[in-house]
């Protein structure tokens, strides 16, 4: 009785977590869309941005989940924090933004796949701009289209951008399907270890 007890459990909590982690709520409507377009179309006209081009991304939403690639030239001199009028290096704005959207990615389902540093040149490159000076690189997992808009029209996300701003002297993005991976994803690691502590649980009741 106690195993299936333990093993029930941990498929039950298995399933919550699946049906979080994967959602249920399908693509988006043109009226989301729609809705959402309004807020950010001003946002990407004042950074230069096309907002026509994360319309097209909205209108072929298929539902699943993405990973934005990042790449970030932080920047390097001295700025002005927004909140103490004090003049800081950029990266420290950088990071107080990273801290700020890492809570609001994973509170939408998303997470970091990986975060790391450039440590050298362009070693492949032809028919492509100069280095800036790319200083980070993110490959950040979004649950769906859906929770992207949900995260970007948060008021918090909102009050953040402005260091994000500020902290980075250059920065592209795109979205992204992974076609092979190495890495275990969540999925299995979060099976994996619901499994391991329901044997380790059962073995110490036994």
């Amino acid at each position: 009785m106690t195993a299936w007890w333990l093993w029930g459990s941990a498929l039950l909590v298995y399933a919550a977590f699946r049906l979080w982690y994967d959602g249920l709520a399908g693509p988006l409507s043109a009226a989301e869309i729609d809705a959402a377009m309004a807020v950010i179309t001003p946002r990407m006209a004042a950074t230069g941005n096309d907002a026509s081009v994360i319309r097209a991304f909205l209108d072929a939403d298929d539902g699943r989940e993405f990973v934005m690639l990042n790449l970030v030239k932080a920047e390097s001199g001295e700025v002005v924090d927004p909140q103490s009028g004090e003049t800081v290096p950029g990266i420290t704005l950088l990071q107080r933004y990273a801290r700020r959207f890492m809570p609001l990615l994973l509170r939408n389902g998303g997470h970091p796949g990986m975060v790391g540093r450039k440590v050298g040149g362009y070693i492949d490159a032809w028919n492509v701009e100069p280095d800036p000076g790319w200083t980070l690189f993110g490959l950040m997992r979004y649950r769906s289209r859906r929770d992207m808009l949900r995260l970007v029209l948060d008021p918090a996300f909102t009050a953040a951008h402005p260091e994000k701003l500020l902290g980075t002297a250059a920065t592209f993005s795109f979205p992204t399907q992974r076609l092979v991976s190495i890495y275990a994803s969540p999925r299995v690691t979060v099976a994996l270890l619901l499994a391991l502590a329901a044997a380790l649980t059962q073995i110490a009741l036994c």
